[in-house]
């Protein structure tokens, strides 16, 4: 398990913790095709984002570092957009996705700020 030992890794952490949420929140889907879908792209998207900052962290440049955050920071507003399209459908308890998709928006806050502070758009 990721520990959050820093301000550097907490969004590292948020992001591991997340995918295990969803994981779980996945894992409750009737098996029917329209559920089978959802799952896919809501754990690709969701998993993405933590492992895009990870990979970030291997980087060889400033320039790969930076590109690593902006795909993680795709993947959460694509999880955003699958989590709100599972909500207004209907098919899970609108309570159930908000939960999630607060912490999805967070992270992608989070994510979105760090591109800035990387790129020298924004003040640390």
């Amino acid at each position: 398990m990721y520990m959050a030992n820093g301000k550097s890794n907490v969004l590292k952490y948020r992001a591991y913790e997340f995918s295990l949420i969803i994981i779980k929140f996945v894992e409750s889907f009737p098996e029917k095709r329209i559920y089978l879908i959802f799952l896919d792209q809501l754990l690709r998207s969701a998993t993405s984002i933590g492992a895009n900052i990870v990979e970030a962290q291997a980087s060889s440049s400033k320039r790969e570092f930076i590109k690593f955050y902006e795909i993680a920071l795709k993947s959460a507003t694509e999880t955003e957009y699958w989590l709100c399209l599972l909500r207004d459908s209907k098919l899970v308890e609108k309570e159930k996705v908000d939960i999630i998709l607060t912490e999805a928006v967070e992270l992608a806050k989070m994510t979105g700020s760090a591109v800035l502070t990387l790129k020298g758009k924004k003040n640390i």
